[in-house]
């Protein structure tokens, strides 16, 4: 039972063909060191038995609250209905090939206290095999623990700087997660978002970022992100990745108060991007054709662009 000490959370586990992995994801939400949680699973119509092993772990736990479409949504639409069935105050997405710290929600939860604060994440390991978990690479820990305000996020997110793109790592209140999740994204390409999943994530963080004052860090590495052949993100590819990334925070920039500066810092970094990962092969032959608005403002930062080359010769020497 949820209370005001302890707010129940939703750890949602979207899922599509996980059978050799699903297990140990729900197991490791489960192994929480928190007393106020569900684990939310949409199957989104699997066919290699990943449904099977949720119902048999949902028959015996009863914070397990199971799902299954009767087609397949598509990965967004399935995160979605991940957030429609969720009964939480506070939302944790969990990819059904990644596994959480039992110290997660401890850890996080405290700080959305704070009415202020937009949403919470921590530090991420990348593994590849379960067994050297401890052995990957951290990232998203260059801030200690603590509150900041959301324009270093915005910022850095549309910069490059080292903040996350995923979810996978965060927990927000469960209002913002279906309010700031969206379907699709427009753009002036025809790119179909809510089938490839590539910039719908880190969209729901700037939006949600843009609604409050502050977010949270806990410097800690309590998500575990598995690299596999099988993950978007390894699959996609990091041109697609890039430039896809970029006509969401395209999306984002047109849509919301970016003051000018930024702006045309982002759109220099638009520029860049174009070039170095081959925008025209997915239709982007301009910096204006990032953004979904015909006249949305495209000039650029002609001493942010010296600082980058700058930048890049110096590293490349």
């Amino acid at each position: 039972m949820s209370n005001i000490k302890n707010p129940l959370v939703s750890i949602l586990i979207p899922t599509y063909n996980r059978a050799a992995l699903i297990v140990d994801s729900i197991k490791s939400a489960l192994a929480q060191k928190y007393n106020s949680f569900e684990v939310v699973i949409v199957d989104n119509a699997s066919t290699d038995g990943t449904w099977e092993q949720i119902q048999e772990i949902a028959s015996t736990d009863s914070r397990v609250r199971a799902f299954r479409n009767n087609t397949n949504l598509g990965p967004v639409l399935n995160w979605i209905e991940c957030a429609r069935q969720a009964q939480g105050t506070f939302s944790k997405i969990l990819w059904s090939d990644d596994l959480l710290a039992p110290e997660f929600l401890a850890r996080t939860v405290p700080l959305l206290s704070d009415p202020t604060v937009g949403f919470v994440y921590t530090s991420a390991r990348i593994f590849n095999d379960p067994r050297t978990v401890e052995a990957g690479v951290i990232r998203y820990e260059h801030l200690p623990t603590g509150l900041y305000p959301t324009r270093l996020f915005i910022e850095g997110s549309l910069l490059d700087v080292r903040f996350p793109v995923s979810p996978g790592c965060v927990i927000m209140r469960t209002e913002d997660l279906r309010a700031n999740l969206l379907a699709d994204i427009p753009n002036s390409v025809g790119s179909d978002f809510k089938r490839h999943a590539i910039g719908n994530d880190l969209l729901l963080l700037l939006l949600t970022a843009s609604n409050y004052e502050k977010f949270g860090v806990v410097k800690e590495p309590l998500s575990m992100f598995r690299e596999h052949p099988g993950s978007i993100t390894v699959s996609s590819g990091l041109k697609r990745l890039v430039i896809h990334y970029d006509m969401a925070k395209a999306y984002f920039v047109d849509g919301c108060n970016v003051d000018r500066p930024l702006r045309r810092k982002f759109n220099t970094l638009l520029w860049w991007h174009r070039r170095q990962f081959d925008g025209a092969s997915f239709g982007i032959n301009r910096v204006q054709d990032f953004y979904p608005s015909i006249s949305a403002d495209t000039r650029i930062s002609f001493p942010f662009l010296l600082q980058r080359a700058l930048g890049r010769l110096f590293r490349c020497n």
